[in-house]
């Protein structure tokens, strides 16, 4: 790609700090992955951080230290990475599907309610493109209906609501570090609570659930998983962590680029581009054609980008519809919001050191084919 759709930040400080690691003996559960996980915890503002290989590792974990049962109904919008369902059918839970705000295209407090029914037991907020879900009025729902809630900010790192961090609201939040996200690790993922038992439990896990707090001969009590990190990812994360606030201006200051760059042109639906309950942590910028445009105009332009050499992007096709799914769900309400958004949403080139020149190409490019 001439202009790719991600591309992440390495500085020469970053590969002095893995080098570093690779001189030393501690490549795996060494200093640097408790130095990683406290320096996480203490940015979110959460008193526990279990780093992972991935985001999905995370939020597996997750789900399994709050022991539901089969059967039991998870709330999540239906559009979100597939990596929500995936954990949700890994434990046989059900998912049950709700609709998006059309602006925010996060999950509501509306839609939580009225998707509850005598098998709910948890919910999973996923801060979409790294716009905060409007956690005050979620938590409400959910304390008031006992219900576990956790937080999917796998691509809201540094996004706040009301000065609180996202991450920090739930049972458990979720952070990811793949390529790209606002810092990477090369890969991995971070749990952050501030439940004691759920920390040990989780670290327990990552690392085929050997407890070494019990006796040698029976320190296997459960299942565990090979979810460890090494610390020479940690160390990467924690160089680029040093400078999170700086990459999240120069996000903030390409999607502004964007919407004025955009403004004029009447073919497309820009992303809101401040929130006025908090703080976006931009992870992209997706935009969606008009709302008469289809699937099939989508991904027109989705072709005739990257036959440009532009990266483009279509983030998420919904859940409810993946084969994987069929019958494994329970529906509530419309999921018209979903389906239009699927249909019509495209991730254009983002990422820092992205120049003013290459968003004119990309931004000409899309005019050109939608027109002013």
């Amino acid at each position: 790609m001439k202009i790719p759709l991600a591309k992440p930040q390495i500085l020469e400080s970053d590969i002095d700090a893995v080098v570093a690691v690779l001189r030393t003996p501690n490549l795996a559960l060494g200093p640097k992955l408790t130095e990683f996980e406290d320096a996480v915890a203490s940015y979110v503002g959460s008193p526990f951080a279990v780093a992972v290989n991935s985001g999905t590792s995370a939020l597996h974990l997750a789900v399994r230290c709050l022991d539901l049962k089969e059967g039991d109904e998870v709330i999540v919008p239906s559009f979100a990475f597939p990596a929500v369902a995936n954990v949700l059918l890994q434990e046989r839970l059900t998912p049950v599907f709700v609709d998006i705000d059309a602006t925010t295209l996060n999950i509501t407090a509306a839609a939580i309610e009225q998707a509850i029914g005598p098998k709910t037991r948890a919910a999973i907020v996923v801060h979409t493109f790294g716009h905060p879900a409007e956690m005050d009025a979620i938590c409400e729902v959910t304390r008031r209906h006992k219900l576990a809630l956790i937080e999917d900010a796998c691509e809201a790192l540094g996004a706040e609501v009301r000065g609180r961090r996202v991450g920090a609201f739930g049972d458990a939040g979720l952070f990811a570090f793949y390529p790209n996200k606002q810092i990477t690790l090369g890969e991995g993922g971070v749990l952050v609570t501030s439940d004691p038992a759920m920390a040990r439990r989780a670290k327990v896990l990552r690392s085929q659930a050997k407890d070494d707090s019990l006796d040698w001969a029976r320190q296997h009590v459960e299942v565990g998983y090979s979810y460890r990190i090494a610390d020479i990812n940690c160390a990467l994360g924690t160089a680029q962590l040093g400078r999170l606030e700086e990459i999240l201006q120069a996000r903030e200051q390409l999607a502004r680029t964007y919407d004025a760059r955009l403004r004029d042109c009447a073919g497309i639906v820009r992303p809101p581009i401040d929130c006025a309950y908090g703080r976006i942590s931009w992870f992209a910028y997706v935009i969606q054609l008009a709302p008469k445009s289809g699937r099939a105009d989508r991904d027109r332009v989705w072709q005739c980008l990257l036959d440009r050499g532009i990266g483009a992007g279509r983030y998420f096709a919904s859940l409810h519809g993946q084969p994987v799914l069929n019958g494994k769900y329970r529906q509530s309400g419309s999921l018209a919001i979903t389906e239009s958004v699927a249909a019509r949403a495209l991730a254009l080139p983002f990422f820092v050191g992205m120049t003013e020149a290459e968003v004119d190409e990309v931004c000409d490019t899309l005019v050109e084919f939608l027109g002013p």
